[in-house]
């Protein structure tokens, strides 16, 4: 009997470490080699739409506090953000060398947005939109990069997240990935116009339009079958509404209507939007007006979803 104990024992063991080492294997971080970085001059008017279309600002810019007033370039960080796996703090992503990415290299950059790995080789949380991120042109990266490199340089320490357990153990997060990050850029389609590629790499893209007005699964990612929809708000506070050309949506908007909310964060009866999506339309009032209408006219080409605010 004490001899069978041992074998079962040994074996579990042995099960153990091998589920350990499965799990250790799935969970390295990809990332990039610097041989993709190809030389090349960095297009810094290019750069500032991406920092535009991409909201850096609206996460990374230093709060406003009494001694100093807001300031969109000065990227210091602490922004925090309430999920129900806890609080996300946006980090310092400024230019100083020390407390923000004064320090760090292209591909080390590249490889954060696009493989939400950071510059130690940890994962990153997808409260940053890596996910999204990821589907951008490779050099519209590196101008970003360049852009923001010409920034302030602020002198503030980023401050950690505040997660209980399991979601303060980041290697978990590499089974997460497998799940959510295929690392696929965006692929202009032949069956759409130039203008609607161009609206649907800035919405899938850059812009991370559905990262907000999507449902998600139980694990943190988006349904697909609800992407676009709408869905509670990230941080618990009410319900992000639908962007699809659904009654329960777009369904009665031009696409002069949503390039006009883009613009001003006006709706077309005269609201003015409010919570995060005041912050979005600073920042693509920033961009083209072709790029705004770009986007509109994506919007109202994708799939007619359900997805209605609930009654209060």
């Amino acid at each position: 009997m004490s001899r069978g104990i041992r074998t079962l024992g040994l074996v579990g063991l042995l099960l153990a470490i091998a589920g350990a080492a499965v799990f250790w294997w799935l969970t390295i971080p990809s990332l990039l080699p610097a041989t993709v970085l190809v030389e090349r001059k960095p297009d810094l008017d290019n750069g500032r739409t991406m920092f535009n279309i991409g909201g850096c600002a609206s996460c990374h810019a230093t709060p406003v506090t009494d001694a100093k007033p807001d300031d969109r370039l000065k990227l210091g960080g602490g922004f925090a953000m309430h999920t129900p796996f806890g609080t996300f703090k946006a980090p310092n992503i400024s230019s100083h060398p020390t407390a923000g990415m004064g320090g760090w290299t292209e591909i080390e950059f590249v490889n954060a947005m696009q493989r939400g790995v950071g510059r130690s080789g940890e994962h990153l949380y997808p409260a940053f939109p890596y996910t999204s991120y990821q589907r951008m042109r490779l050099d519209d990266v590196r101008d970003l990069f360049a852009f923001m490199k010409t920034l302030p340089a602020v002198d503030r320490a980023s401050e950690p997240h505040q997660l209980g357990f399991p979601f303060n153990i980041r290697r978990g997060l590499g089974m997460w990935k497998l799940l959510h990050l295929d690392g696929k850029r965006f692929e202009a389609s032949s069956a759409r116009s130039a203008q609607l590629n161009r609206g649907a790499y800035l919405v899938e893209g850059p812009g991370h339009c559905a990262e907000c007005h999507s449902t998600r699964d139980l694990s943190g990612g988006i349904d697909p079958a609800r992407r676009f929809a709408g869905g509670p708000d990230p941080e618990g506070k009410g319900f992000v509404p639908n962007i699809t050309p659904h009654a329960d949506g777009l369904a009665k908007w031009s696409d002069r209507d949503i390039a006009y909310l883009l613009e001003t964060g006006l709706t077309p009866d005269g609201d003015g939007v409010g919570s995060s999506m005041a912050e979005v339309a600073i920042n693509t009032g920033l961009i083209s007006a072709q790029d705004r209408s770009a986007m509109a006219a994506y919007l109202l080409s994708l799939p007619p979803r359900a997805g209605k605010r609930p009654a209060k």
